[in-house]
């Protein structure tokens, strides 16, 4: 049906571009590229990329749906600062789903399991609060638990239409953990005046 609403959906919170376009329940495109850095610059050519090959333009799209992490700090900050970018010049809607909202989405009810840092894993019911625990996330995810019913992406696009119509926050990056950055402990230089 034409009238259904076109939806871009992509994350960058992981080694990662995933971008998908949707328009209903049909998948129009669905891109997937394997980067450990770069995210920034090859973000927008993905995203136009994915477009062309659904043959449509930007103009076209009623909505857009980001991944908001957890994950990566840069590339969660890259994808929810281009969909607020791109939402603003496109007048759309650019809506915040989090990796274990779109993990979740049509499957058991079963804890969610994302890596995090030093081994560690970070694991969620649906609609819980996520707990870091010990268990990487090979073993945790051995322990029974199933993979995602649906690639990131088309995950993230299907959720942003249920969304779409209702009042949402602008996209904003979860981050689980502090920053690993921390103020110097030198004393500040002495100012000679």
């Amino acid at each position: 049906m034409l009238s259904d609403p076109v939806i871009l959906g992509f994350d960058s919170s992981g080694p990662w571009i995933e971008a998908a376009v949707i328009r209903g329940d049909e998948t129009l495109a669905l891109r997937r590229i394997e980067m450990a850095k770069g995210q920034g610059e090859a973000l927008p050519g993905v995203l136009a990329g994915a477009l062309a090959e659904a043959g449509l333009g930007w103009q076209d799209l009623s909505a857009l749906g980001v991944g908001t992490g957890p994950g990566n700090f840069t590339g969660i900050r890259i994808a929810t600062a281009m969909a607020r970018g791109l939402a603003l010049g496109l007048g759309i809607p650019a809506i915040g789903v989090t990796r274990f909202e779109a993990m979740a989405l049509g499957g058991p009810l079963l804890p969610v399991i994302v890596p995090a840092l030093r081994g560690r894993s970070w694991m969620a019911m649906p609609g819980e609060a996520p707990v870091q625990t010990d268990t990487p996330p090979a073993e945790a995810i051995g322990e029974g638990l199933t993979p995602p019913a649906h690639p990131l992406a088309l995950a993230i696009a299907q959720l942003a239409r249920a969304r779409q119509g209702t009042p949402q926050p602008r996209p904003a990056p979860l981050y689980l953990r502090d920053a690993d950055a921390a103020p110097s402990s030198e004393p500040p230089p002495v100012l000679i005046g």
